[in-house]
């Protein structure tokens, strides 16, 4: 009976040491990107480029606020070429008011014009299946998404800064 009870409790003290080891990588890793963007914001704020947040730079090129998942606050954007990239903390899901669905990856790139991203990279839409996105575009009251061919969907429920679910693959 010993003999069970220590194979069972060596058992369950491994797989508690693997988590607790797991966690601490996980913390370590955050900790490394906390590090690195922070060095980013120190490297602009000495060359006197302050970034502005995210929904008031979109807002800036006429575009939702809400198009990224609130969590999304970390972006680069090249003045010269307009290539905005856009950092997720995660793969994630966001559902809008009309039901509509949108899926990031961990980095969303585009070209950023007034009214329009082009050429998007990490996004993507649900329309009977899940369909890659290359443009978003505003159109009065409407933004128009292209997956293939275009669709057209309500701009206000894109206003408000939605949180992501977490999903496992993009």
């Amino acid at each position: 009976m010993d003999e069970i009870i220590n194979k069972v409790g060596g058992y369950w003290f491994q797989k508690r040491a693997n988590k607790e080891f797991s966690s601490a990588g996980d913390d370590i890793d955050s900790l490394g990107t906390s590090i690195q963007d922070g060095a980013k914001w120190l490297v602009n704020k000495m060359k006197g480029k302050m970034q502005k947040p995210l929904p008031d730079l979109l807002k800036e090129y006429d575009l939702p606020t809400g198009l990224f998942p609130r969590d999304s606050t970390h972006y680069e954007f090249d003045e010269q070429t307009k290539k905005l990239t856009v950092f997720v903390p995660s793969i994630c899901e966001v559902g809008y008011r009309d039901s509509s669905v949108l899926r990031f990856h961990t980095t969303v790139t585009g070209y950023l014009e007034r009214g329009k991203v082009t050429g998007i990279e990490g996004l993507k839409t649900k329309v009977l299946i899940w369909a890659k996105v290359t443009g978003v575009k505003t159109e009065g009251s409407k933004v128009v998404f292209t997956v293939g061919v275009k669709k057209s969907r309500p701009r206000e429920v894109y206003e408000v800064l939605r949180d992501g679910i977490i999903v496992d693959e993009f």
